[in-house]
């Protein structure tokens, strides 16, 4: 077997083309298709939800079936990142990706509400494992100095899901079946991966795993542990008083155990450089994603607009998400990670302290509109940096580990705010709306406060590259176990 320690290709030696040079032109078309396929689903499910429920007659589940395929996905993840080490990030991308077409066809063939909201978790699980393999793939076959202008091309392929999946989806939900919304993706799935395929077998020696890696089912009964407990919080909601608030905080508790094992050491605590990273990436992803889910549910019960021009609120963040991370992107030598996650976190906090105003205020519908989308520039500046910034701190041994360890923080993050806002709707008046907003707020104020600790500890390069650290010098490890 080739040597795991194969090295990507020197900045020196990157060619014309950047993204698209001639060496990884399919492969970066591939994986850009297959963050495509992602983000068409998640904007037309977020559009076409409200319609979903009221068919199903599953309201009650409403915020359930967007929380279930973030916690759940977090077994994925922890088994791709553990997978991705041990065989290479091929097997558990090829295994994730059939996971994700079986939970589509469970979805969008559901007779009940409970059965979407199993397919929810079956392709919530595979969508999530998808993720971690594409990361890995990044640091392996592109040079570093191509890395974060990958990760803005991540984000540029929510562009045309973010101008036609939330208008097509509120018009296929309206006039023809929602069931559409689910079954149609999976058709445009295949094509993607076999662009992949073979680039990645000509770059075969850099995408090796390392059979010495043990499998750790620890970790993914960690995972399916915090899991569990990330939906507790969620199904919270259902109880009576003061069952709510009991289970909710056993569901909090048993979550912060249960995630400690599967986050670099001391992400809890927000310790400098990859544990802060993730740390951050988790709080502006609930933050964010919190209130998203939110949005069109507001425009169509409050305002009553159609599901089409409700979901068009999802356009002008993606499209604001792709141009602030393309600028981020052409900011690399410029502004260090750090700062360009201060200015995110800031950004971020203000616009949703205008949608809580929105919410209480009852402002005009455009109000909405401007207010989103500087909320998505404002993920889309910061959020390509959290990965570059964790790659490029991370030994190659937990490269893997460490990218499932942000998309777990996301994962989690982003169920955490909905089971709050879902509990704390519980107990004010239907359609207020502005609790839900409150609670994402407060979160984005929590980012804006913990900014600054994405900054690396002193002498990351050299544990980065293996090099021992010097004694006396003390930094938090990027590996497991906080």
């Amino acid at each position: 077997m080739t040597d795991r320690s194969t090295p990507v290709p020197s900045d020196d030696a990157v060619p014309a083309g950047g993204v698209f040079a001639a060496e990884w032109r399919w492969l970066s078309l591939g994986m850009f298709a297959l963050i495509f396929l992602a983000a068409f689903e998640v904007l037309a499910v977020t559009t076409a939800m409200p319609i979903i429920a009221a068919d199903l007659d599953g309201e009650g589940l409403y915020a359930l079936a967007f929380s279930v395929p973030l916690a759940a996905g977090v077994v994925g993840m922890v088994v791709a990142g553990n997978w991705s080490d041990r065989s290479g990030p091929l097997p558990p991308l090829l295994a994730a990706g059939g996971l994700f077409v079986v939970g589509l066809v469970i979805a969008g063939l559901a007779p009940t509400m409970p059965v979407l909201v199993l397919g929810r978790l079956v392709h919530g699980i595979g969508g999530a494992a998808v993720i971690v393999p594409l990361y890995v793939i990044v640091a392996r076959v592109y040079p570093e100095s191509v890395r974060a202008r990958v990760f803005a091309g991540f984000a540029a392929a929510w562009v045309i899901p973010s101008i036609v999946g939330p208008t097509v989806a509120g018009y296929v939900a309206e006039h023809l079946d929602w069931r559409w919304v689910f079954l149609g993706v999976i058709a445009l799935v295949l094509p993607a991966a076999l662009m992949m395929l073979a680039p990645l077998l000509r770059v075969l020696d850099r995408v090796q795993g390392d059979p010495n890696v043990p499998w750790s089912g620890r970790r993914v009964g960690w995972s399916v542990l915090a899991a569990a407990a990330a939906l507790g919080v969620s199904l919270a909601a259902e109880f009576v008083e003061p069952w709510r608030w009991i289970v909710a905080v056993l569901s909090i508790a048993g979550a912060v155990v249960a995630v400690r094992p599967l986050l670099p050491v001391g992400t809890l605590r927000a310790v400098r450089g990859i544990p802060a990273t993730v740390l951050m990436r988790a709080i502006v992803a609930g933050a964010f994603f919190g209130a998203e889910i939110y949005l069109p549910k507001m425009l169509i019960e409050r305002y009553d607009m159609p599901a089409g021009l409700a979901g068009a609120v999802l356009t002008g963040a993606g499209l604001s998400w792709a141009a602030a991370s393309w600028l981020q992107g052409r900011l690399d030598p410029r502004l260090s990670n750090t700062e360009v996650v201060r200015i995110g976190a800031l950004t971020l906090a203000i616009a949703l302290a205008g949608v809580l105003a929105i919410a209480l205020l009852s402002w005009p519908p455009v109000a909405v509109f401007v207010a989103w989308t500087i909320a998505g520039a404002a993920m889309g500046f910061m959020y390509p940096r959290f990965s570059v910034a964790v790659l490029e701190q991370s030994p190659q041994s937990v490269q893997g580990f460490n990218s499932a360890a942000l998309t777990i923080g996301e994962s989690l993050g982003g169920a955490a705010a909905l089971a709050v806002t879902a509990l704390v709707a519980s107990v004010a008046s239907a359609g207020a709306f502005a609790p839900e907003f409150a609670v994402t707020a407060a979160i984005a104020l929590v980012g804006v406060l913990l900014a600054s600790r994405v900054r690396p500890p002193d002498g990351w390069r050299r544990r980065a590259e293996g090099a021992e650290t010097p004694a006396g010098e003390s930094a938090p490890s990027p590996s497991p176990g906080e």
